[in-house]
């Protein structure tokens, strides 16, 4: 069973109380929602996105959550996705992900390094190879590849400790239909891509009639 968690976060809180600064810093206080997970497996998927005056932080995960402490009760909403939700064939979709491809690396000798270098995509053609890529191996296919929209978004920076990194975001909308229902609510699940626990990776989905 999947859960659906919607919190709108007041920009004044998110800022000047919470002083959220950055993709680490929302992905802490998701966590808060899943007390008595320490040392846990993440199981949920996130995503934020700004609206009006607030942020709205979306969550997917197999786990209920619960309100965290620093959540206004009016601020949070949570609730089951029937099953029946996944009987539909075709959806209407929204998916922010870190689209990268790894470089070949070699060392002095020439020979090729275990851990290449991955630097972002930018080029439409280059992101449509991917996402349908994505969608082969996650039991769907994209619509209409002329109508996928692919916009690019603000970098993402963020601090872990002492590690500083950045993630180049691109957001897709468009129409997708099943193809394997057991592997796509598996992706639905697990997410797209990489960065997952940086807010990226969550499957936005409207069914279509």
């Amino acid at each position: 069973m999947s859960h659906l968690t919607q919190i709108l976060v007041p920009y004044e809180l998110a800022v000047r109380q919470l002083r959220i600064r950055d993709s680490y810093d929302w992905h802490q206080r998701v966590w808060q929602a899943f007390k008595g997970n320490d040392g846990v497996k993440r199981d949920f998927l996130s995503r934020v996105d700004e609206v009006d005056d607030a942020y709205r932080l979306l969550v997917v995960s197999t786990t209920e959550p619960t309100k965290p402490d620093w959540c206004p009760t009016d601020c949070f909403k949570t609730k089951k996705i029937p099953e029946d939700f996944f009987a539909a064939c075709h959806f209407r979709f929204s998916l922010l992900v870190n689209p990268t491809k790894k470089l070949v690396v070699r060392n002095e000798t020439g020979e090729r390094k275990k851990n290449g270098r991955r630097i972002p995509l930018t080029k439409r053609e280059d992101l449509l190879a991917w996402i349908q890529r994505k969608a082969e191996a996650g039991g769907f296919e994209i619509g209409d590849p002329n109508n996928l929209r692919t916009i690019p978004k603000p970098r993402s920076y963020f601090q872990k400790g002492a590690t500083q990194g950045v993630h180049y975001a691109i957001e897709f909308q468009g129409t997708l239909s099943i193809t394997d229902p057991a592997l796509f609510r598996a992706t639905f699940t697990t997410g797209i891509g990489s960065a997952k626990a940086f807010g990226f990776g969550l499957l936005a989905l409207a069914p279509l009639s």
